[in-house]
């Protein structure tokens, strides 16, 4: 796509969005109107499909290779968008980690936390007056500073989910000084995913526990939700809960700007 193609499109970028969140959020994306940004860290194959799936649905898309904990590899994606597109209009703050078996002990905070901040301060000069920022997390993260039990390997990944989002939301008067809206967007286990297809190989009780609480969100739902924070008539700051309504009815009085979601 070049630059007078993407006058007519909004350009919206989605981390980790080779699979899962990422992907079913890109495809959900699919619109004559938006070119949709598929970043991956190594899966290139991968959001490849991801991107020919936008395009069959009718929308425009591309992908774009870049490790979240890399300095350099952000800065080299961030001037990728800014020589093609010229601006970002939305940022989806998908990609998250730390359940790799291989990942050292630093690492979940690493990329949950610093990738995050780095990746939204340095896309900032690129977002226009009107564009958002959506962080995607879990209950198991948002909710982390009340205590609960967590799935066995979970408890890395959820401090800093919590600490990244806890940063995000402290730079909201930064973005808020360039008119850029700032949301979070948080769901239960979602079924089927493969989040929750290792954490029951790990904890399957700590997956039936959720389970007995009521069903599951689906990836299709919450997708859904990742989308529509994009352009809800919200204010900044707001969350958007999908699932898990035990956790929101025993973390009450709720702040005004939530919505809950089924």
């Amino acid at each position: 796509m070049n630059r007078s193609d993407s006058t007519r499109r909004r350009v919206v970028l989605v981390t980790g969005a080779s699979r899962g969140v990422g992907a079913a959020t890109a495809q959900r994306l699919a619109a004559p109107d938006i070119h949709v940004v598929v970043n991956y860290r190594e899966k290139a194959k991968r959001a490849q499909a991801v991107v020919d799936g936008v395009i069959s649905a009718g929308g425009s898309a591309s992908a774009i290779g870049a490790d979240l904990s890399d300095a350099a590899d952000v800065a080299t994606m961030l001037g990728r968008l800014r020589d093609e597109f010229g601006r970002l209009d939305a940022l989806v703050l998908n990609a998250s980690g730390g359940l790799e078996r291989n990942a050292d002990p630093g690492y979940a905070l690493r990329l949950n936390r610093d990738a995050q901040v780095r990746l939204a301060t340095l896309a900032l000069p690129l977002i226009p007056a009107g564009g958002r920022i959506v962080f995607v997390t879990s209950h198991q993260a948002h909710f982390h500073h009340e205590g609960r039990a967590l799935p066995t390997g979970y408890g890395p990944v959820a401090a800093g989910k919590r600490a990244g989002e806890h940063a995000l939301r402290a730079l909201i008067p930064d973005f808020a000084a360039r008119g850029i809206g700032f949301v979070v967007v948080s769901g239960d286990m979602l079924d089927g995913t493969i989040i929750v297809r290792l954490l029951e190989r790990r904890d399957p009780a700590a997956v039936a526990t959720r389970r007995s609480s009521g069903p599951l969100p689906t990836l299709p739902q919450f997708a859904d939700a990742v989308v529509r924070a994009i352009d809800a008539p919200v204010t900044s700051g707001h969350t958007f809960y999908v699932g898990g309504h035990d956790y929101i009815d025993q973390s009450r009085p709720h702040p005004t700007a939530v919505t809950v979601l089924p």
